[in-house]
């Protein structure tokens, strides 16, 4: 169980890192396709800022703290911090390199909810893995010529 919570607390920390890079990007992004960076940038976030709340609380209902200050986010995630403004394309492509980066926690978390009898935690994280797929393609579809 100690390997699930570890692995949990990476899948979150990492998605909530993701959210808080795809809100910089929105609000930050410039150049001619401005309106779509700005929209997809916008549409990726909302959705995950809409589901963080409730994998917060199947964190904490298996009795483990989440990794909420800035410190345990860059202590559990594997997403690293974007210090200088991007050009759009290299904002694009960070992302879709974060998003696989949060498939591959997502992943890791299900394998171990799934070992461990917890079917609704895993179907949750399978939600997840569906939702950050189609993220993946979006942002791999805009970096195509």
């Amino acid at each position: 169980m100690e390997e699930l919570k570890q692995a949990l607390k990476r899948a979150f920390a990492t998605t909530y890192a993701f959210l808080v890079k795809s809100e910089n990007f929105h609000w930050n992004v410039t150049g001619p396709n401005f309106v779509q960076h700005h929209e997809l940038f916008g549409k990726i976030y909302d959705e995950v800022d809409d589901e963080l709340d409730d994998f917060a609380e199947r964190v904490r209902a298996l009795r483990c703290y989440v990794p909420a200050s800035f410190s345990q986010l860059a202590e559990h995630s594997t997403i690293l911090d974007t210090l200088e403004i991007l050009p759009p394309t290299e904002m694009v492509r960070t992302l879709y390199v974060d998003n696989g980066k949060i498939h591959t926690a997502l992943m890791e978390a299900y394998a171990l909810a799934e070992s461990a009898g917890e079917h609704g935690l895993s179907a949750f994280l399978s939600e997840r893995i569906d939702a950050h797929r189609k993220h993946g393609w979006m942002l791999y579809s805009t970096m195509q010529p």
